[in-house]
Parts: C-alpha cells; sequence; structure tokens
C-alpha cells in the first residue's frame, strides 16, 4: 500500500474496517499504550498514521485473530524484526483460551456431584460449607459445574492422603490472591467491553494461569526435594 498523506484516526479505522471489523478507535489507541504502534503527531497533537504504521497494525490484529498470540508475543517480534534480529522464542504457551475455560455446560445437583465424582455427599458438603466449592444459581435451585467437580476430585484425593477441609481452605484462599493478581493483567482489556478485548483477556487469563501452575509446580517440587535431601 502506499499512502502518501497521513490518514487521521478515524480515516485508518475506516480502511480497516473491511477486514476488521471490531477495530476500534480505543483498540488503535490501546495498541498504542502498550507499545506496539508508534503513530505521529501533526502539529496540533493529532495522531497520523502512515503507510507502514497501517501495514504494522494489519499485522498485528492479524496475528490476533489468525494465531491467537497474546500482545506481549507480538510486540516481542516487533522489537526483534525493528533490531534486525531474529524474533527470540517466544516462552512456552499452554493450551489456548478456549481449550482452557472449555466447558461441558453441565448443571449438577449436590448429590449428582458426588455421585459423578465418585465420592461421599458429606464431603460435598463439607467442601460447600468451607467456601472450596461455590454452587451457583439460586438459593433454592443450587447447581454445580465441571469446575466443582474437578475440584471435589482433587479435594477426595487429598482428603484421602489425611489433609483436611481447612488445608484445602489455605489452597483455596491462595487461588484467589492469584485470580485477584491476574484480574489485574486482563483488567484494561476487559474495561473495553469489546468482543475482542473480551477475547484477548482470556487468551492472556489462560497463558497466565498456565504459567502460574507451572511455576507452583516447580517451586513445590524443589522445595519437597530439597526436604527428601535433608540430612
Amino acid at each position: 500500500m502506499s499512502t502518501r498523506k497521513p490518514l487521521t484516526i478515524g480515516e485508518t479505522i475506516n480502511l480497516l474496517k473491511d477486514e476488521f471489523p471490531d477495530v476500534t478507535v480505543s483498540k488503535l489507541r490501546f495498541l498504542e499504550s502498550q507499545g506496539l504502534i508508534h503513530p505521529e503527531r501533526s502539529a496540533s497533537g493529532y495522531r497520523e498514521f502512515r503507510a507502514g504504521d497501517i501495514d504494522r497494525i494489519r499485522y498485528i490484529l492479524r496475528q490476533q485473530r489468525d494465531h491467537f498470540l497474546p500482545l506481549r508475543v507480538i510486540k516481542s517480534k516487533l522489537t526483534a524484526w525493528e533490531r534486525g534480529e531474529e524474533p527470540t522464542v517466544p516462552a512456552a504457551e499452554g493450551a489456548p483460551a478456549e481449550a482452557y475455560f472449555a466447558n461441558s455446560g453441565a448443571r449438577m445437583t449436590a448429590e449428582e456431584l458426588a455421585r459423578t465424582a465418585g465420592i461421599h455427599a458429606d464431603l460435598v458438603h463439607q467442601l460447600v460449607a468451607a467456601g472450596i466449592i461455590r454452587p451457583r444459581g439460586p438459593e433454592d435451585a443450587p447447581f454445580f459445574t465441571d469446575d466443582d467437580l474437578a475440584i471435589a476430585r482433587a479435594a477426595h484425593r487429598l482428603t484421602g492422603l489425611g489433609l483436611d477441609t481447612r488445608h484445602l481452605r489455605s489452597m483455596q484462599l491462595g487461588a484467589n490472591r492469584e485470580a485477584d493478581l491476574l484480574g489485574q493483567l486482563a483488567g484494561p482489556l476487559l474495561r473495553h467491553r469489546s468482543p475482542s478485548g473480551h477475547r484477548q483477556a482470556a487468551e492472556l487469563l489462560a497463558d497466565a494461569a498456565q504459567g502460574v501452575r507451572d511455576l507452583q509446580e516447580a517451586l513445590l517440587r524443589d522445595q519437597l526435594r530439597r526436604l527428601l535431601e535433608s540430612p
């Protein structure tokens, strides 16, 4: 593409709309705030987009749409190319957001949850009382989901090894703190309240959550190994 006259942000949006219907002024401003694009400013302070800027935006949006790449990975590629370097291999990523947050949509009563998990109904009630699993829906018709089923099975395994619900409660509080921390990462994307912003937030949260899991596993393994190696 060759564009001699720089375009305003509105003209740039109109140029991109056919290929990227979800692109907005807020989206371009966000990309700029994250250091992915660098439009010049006119004497009166307005953004000016030239051919190179528009090609760069197209590249970023295609990487997000077609390859579901997080912005940090796209930025690292762009930075490497700007320096004339080969892009470094990004940190390993887990499953895509669609897989990480996938669920069957099943709704179970407490009795159905206990039966499906292969545990006693009393344990379900203990986990609910401790706030480790939290039923959804109205008080007179609560139901449980796939996430509750996974928690119940893991809790059954740990209680069978000798832990009790107060120990599991400390893990629940740790998960709450991690969710709050990762929520801060996704906050700017969620505040856009757009489908593309929500999709990017899901990708970021899935990637970060799996990174937290891997870090926790490595840290725990290291501590347990030290325990076994201690005299």
